[in-house]
């Protein structure tokens, strides 16, 4: 997992095209009218989804993992925090789907960090993450998270 603010982009260009590709998108793309929904970048290999809700208890969340698409979420609006951890033996509260590329987990031990806007983070097929947790009330977000499948 990476956690840092997007004018520190460039520094990770190196971790492949895929990724630079993702921040060069991000950068040139204004997400003020955007509704929240799927939007193509390059067909299934890149794409993004425009996510809009109210963040929530964390008893309300949930754990899940990707195995396909790295997820680089980049907070465009509001803030939440997210709940992390390294992918080890955690229980299954649903196996994972490989049409929609998710595995959602019950949540034991992990951290919880802060995205604020205009930061982003990058999960890894071994990152367990928990999105959505408010502050001290619920607030909406507007947030993009790019889908950069792994080759």
């Amino acid at each position: 997992m990476i956690l840092d603010k997007i004018t520190n982009n460039k520094q990770y260009f190196p971790l492949g095209k895929g990724i630079e590709q993702a921040f060069r998108f991000l950068l040139e793309t204004d997400f003020t009218s955007l509704t929240a929904g799927k939007y193509p970048i390059d067909g299934e290999n890149l794409f993004f989804l425009v996510n809009e809700y109210i963040t929530k208890d964390v008893a309300d969340c949930t754990m899940e993992s990707h195995r396909k698409y790295i997820d680089l979420q980049f907070m465009y609006k509001g803030k939440e925090k997210i709940g992390y951890s390294l992918l080890m033996n955690q229980e299954f509260t649903k196996e994972y789907d490989a049409t929609n590329d998710y595995a959602l987990y019950k949540p034991e031990e992990y951290s919880i960090f802060n995205l604020n806007e205009n930061e982003f983070a990058i999960f890894y097929p071994d990152d367990l993450h928990m999105p959505s947790i408010k502050f001290n009330e619920p607030e909406p977000i507007k947030k993009i998270v790019v889908k950069i499948l792994i080759y």
